[in-house]
């Protein structure tokens, strides 16, 4: 069975008797030298008093077995605390014995909820898009990556409609579903015809208007004030586009009127809301799955995520009530996941989207042509890498800061820089080394310096004792798929209308690995001299820098990133 950070530390926990969680796991490389989980002594008084932690405790805790349970070296007090060293030849046994166990997320045994995506900011055009709309495009994209990648059925809307919007989208490595027809709108403009509430007198209106729909008795009879904009008061019907005044206020600015809020019930907003209603009323088979619909897939068995930016989060709070009020079988559970701004140091707060792109990708290839002294613009090969270092580059820009806070971008051309130790640039950079280095054996095996690779059960892994390595599988191979799970964690049940979620983890693991990759790289000689003596150790290295290689490439696949070879 797979080793589990959380399957230790819970079996750890539970060793020291009744009491709240107290061990944690070890991280900085100067505590790893001399163990790998404490629990700290001011903690240890409060359970024990300040008696030592009972012999008996100690010698189940170095006996501790079970289910993902790494076995125990020793486990000693210590100044700091009570301080547990692992069998690291053991580990690193266990571990690299079964690469894939370790390199993809942890499959849940029972289907999670079905989720609606929701993203407004894709029913525009490229062109329109904010930078903080994009923000929200690519936390759902990465999201609905991390949803599928853990069996979860996932409905993506809206089907863009744009004729430029899905060359875009492929152009920034987001996977999301175009339109291939409209979803009916009759039932929902009945109803709607039917709840609005009409004017005594026709001049009470704007021209086209349909009626009034009072919004804040509908959050006050359903109970769901929380989190709601206490602005909310009612919805006047209008002919008018969506895309007025309203898309740009702040999310908490006051309308016009704190008595009756304007919102525009066009034929725009019947279709949005269709849509949503068709996304959840006809959950279809799964086909890249092949998962079916839950045989309970009722409006109240599935949960709708709106990801909106800061500016949108109002208009979208009016939708959700309108859809309450023209649908009996709305979802009970609508949640909002809110971007925040995204500020750009010293540039105009008018750069779009596509202009983002466009000066990220000027900046790679001119670093590329100064670091080759030629201009590569007519190499289709080397035209591809470059566009990928761009996406790269903005991903994890856009997706390394936790996305309710706010976020700064620097425009400078030091972002796209391999030297730099936080960009995208610097992982894809690794990656490429990753891949150098497994080909330079492969050469070199195909020359007759290297033996072909033996039998992972073959491998004496005891030889594998630089702290870089055990650094290398403790933080980043044995912990991923917990990763992975938290990327894909969303607070269901939680109350209020507002949710978090953790998609900026995925990015700055990758940047950590990527640093303690280059750090042990640039240190240790992996392909040494071709002398049988050194072979062991030599192949123990290699199937370790698999293990990050493989890591590396399920990271970068739940941001849309291809690896690269070489850069």
């Amino acid at each position: 069975m797979r080793l589990g950070v959380e399957e230790m530390l819970g079996a750890l926990n539970a060793a020291l008797g009744p009491g709240g969680p107290v061990w944690f796991k070890e991280t900085r490389a100067r505590h790893l030298r001399v163990r790998d989980f404490l629990a700290p002594r001011r903690a240890l008084e409060a359970r024990f008093g300040d008696d030592q932690v009972p012999e008996r405790v100690v010698h189940a805790i170095v006996g501790l077995q079970g289910p993902g349970v790494a076995p125990v070296l020793s486990c000693a007090p210590t100044p700091a605390g009570l301080a547990l060293q692992l069998r690291r030849s053991a580990v690193f046994e266990r571990v690299l014995g079964a690469v894939a166990a370790y390199a993809a997320p942890i499959v849940p045994a029972a289907p999670g909820p079905r989720v609606v995506l929701h993203c407004p900011a894709l029913r525009g055009s490229p062109c329109a898009l904010r930078l903080s709309q994009l923000r929200a495009v690519l936390v759902a994209d990465h999201l609905a990556r991390a949803l599928h990648a853990h069996r979860v059925s996932v409905r993506l809307v809206p089907a863009v409609r744009d004729p430029h919007m899905p060359t875009f989208l492929q152009q920034l490595r987001v996977d999301w579903p175009a339109a291939s027809e409209r979803a009916a709108t009759e039932a929902l403009r009945s109803r709607a015809l039917a709840e609005l509430t009409p004017a005594r007198n026709a001049e009470a209106l704007p021209p086209g208007a349909l009626g009034r729909v009072y919004l804040k008795e509908l959050v006050d009879e359903r109970g769901r004030t929380t989190g709601y904009d206490p602005n909310l008061d009612s919805c006047l019907g209008r002919t008018r586009s969506l895309a007025g005044p309203e898309s740009s206020r702040t999310p908490h600015s006051p309308p016009a009127s704190a008595l009756c809020v304007l919102f525009a019930v066009t034929e725009d907003l019947l279709a949005v809301l269709a849509e949503l209603q068709q996304a959840v009323q006809d959950w279809a088979e799964d086909s890249s799955l092949g998962l079916a619909a839950a045989p309970d897939a009722g409006a109240d068995s599935c949960m709708v995520v709106h990801v909106v930016s800061c500016e949108e989060e109002f208009q979208q709070q009016k939708l959700d009530l309108l859809w309450w009020k023209l649908d009996d079988q709305a979802p009970l559970r609508q949640k909002h996941l809110v971007c925040g701004p995204v500020k750009v140091a010293g540039a105009p707060g008018t750069l779009t989207a596509p202009e983002y792109y466009e000066l990220r990708h000027a900046q790679v290839c001119k670093a590329s042509a100064l670091k080759r002294s030629r201009d590569l613009a007519q190499d289709s090969a080397w035209m591809e890498i470059f566009r990928v270092l761009s996406v790269a580059t903005i991903k994890f820009e856009m997706l390394s800061t936790a996305p309710q806070s706010q976020l700064l971008l620097a425009l400078a051309d030091s972002s796209i820089s391999t030297k730099g130790t936080k960009s995208g640039t610097f992982v894809m950079y690794n990656c490429a080394r990753l891949a150098t280095l497994f080909e330079s054996y492969k050469c070199s095996m195909e020359q007759g310096l290297y033996p072909s690779f033996p039998p992972v059960s073959s491998l004496d892994f005891s030889l594998l004792h630089d702290e870089g390595e055990w650094l290398l599988l403790f933080n980043s191979i044995l912990p991923f798929p917990d990763l992975l799970s938290q990327t894909a964690a969303l607070p269901c049940t939680a109350p209020g209308l507002h949710i978090t979620v953790r998609t900026e983890m995925v990015c700055k693991f990758l940047v950590q690995l990527s640093m303690d990759f280059s750090s042990y790289y640039n240190r240790v000689h992996i392909l040494g001299e071709p002398r049988p003596h050194l072979f062991g150790q030599m192949f123990a290295r290699l199937q370790l820098l698999r293990a990050v290689r493989e890591v590396l490439h399920t990271g970068l696949a739940m941001l849309g990133l291809p690896p690269l070879s070489h850069i």
